[in-house]
């Protein structure tokens, strides 16, 4: 009978794979510690030192590259946001600046008595009237989509300088507020509170 090396391989894999390494279940600590003493020890692991510069380097890096103090506090999923927002401002000017030239040059080509492109054989499509309303339309667009633009790019800064605070806000489990609901059965009333909860 000739030997297989793929049988062997195959019968070796098999026996390795039930084999186990034994491991001492039994964990010998010098102290038992309560979980308060485990907590504080973790928060104090976490605990990264107050940066008073950090929100202001945030939003001084939103500020130069829209986007990058989202990056620099770790909020990458911003970042397409607000180059959306942007882009869509930017997007929107030039495209109402475009037809804005159209109708302006359409206009003055009217008035120095030149054939423009909405007079087709000698018959007005739009009238004088009507293009001097299109170009103040389309001039009014354009200044909204330039405060949309300043507004997404300030919002992307001052995003950016909030988040980085809030970051080292320091949310403590033993702290909590919530909020109360307890009918009064006898006025038939519902009064409402909060409950400030301090455990120590």
């Amino acid at each position: 009978m000739k030997s297989n090396p793929k049988f062997f391989l195959f019968f070796f894999l098999l026996i390795a794979s039930m084999a186990t390494a034994q491991q001492d279940s039994l964990l010998v600590t010098s102290e038992k510690k309560s979980k308060k003493e485990l907590k504080r020890e973790q928060r104090e692991k976490d605990y990264e030192p107050y940066n008073a510069l950090a929100p202001a380097k945030a939003a001084f890096y939103s500020a130069v590259l829209p986007g990058l103090g989202q990056a620099y506090n770790g909020s990458y999923w911003k970042i397409p946001i607000a180059y959306a927002g942007i882009g869509t401002g930017i997007y929107f000017y030039l495209d109402n600046d475009e037809k804005y030239d159209r109708y302006r040059n359409a206009y003055k080509d009217r008035l120095a008595g030149r054939k423009d492109e909405y007079t087709v054989n000698g018959v007005q499509r739009i009238s004088t009237d009507g293009l001097i309303r299109a170009q103040e339309l389309f001039q009014k667009n354009k200044e909204i989509s330039i405060l949309v633009t300043v507004g997404v790019y300030i919002l992307n800064i001052i995003d950016a300088n909030v988040e980085a605070h809030l970051r080292q806000f320091n949310v403590d489990e033993d702290l909590s507020v919530k909020p109360g609901l307890d009918f009064d059965a006898l006025t038939g009333k519902t009064n409402y509170g909060l409950t400030l909860n301090y455990r120590f």
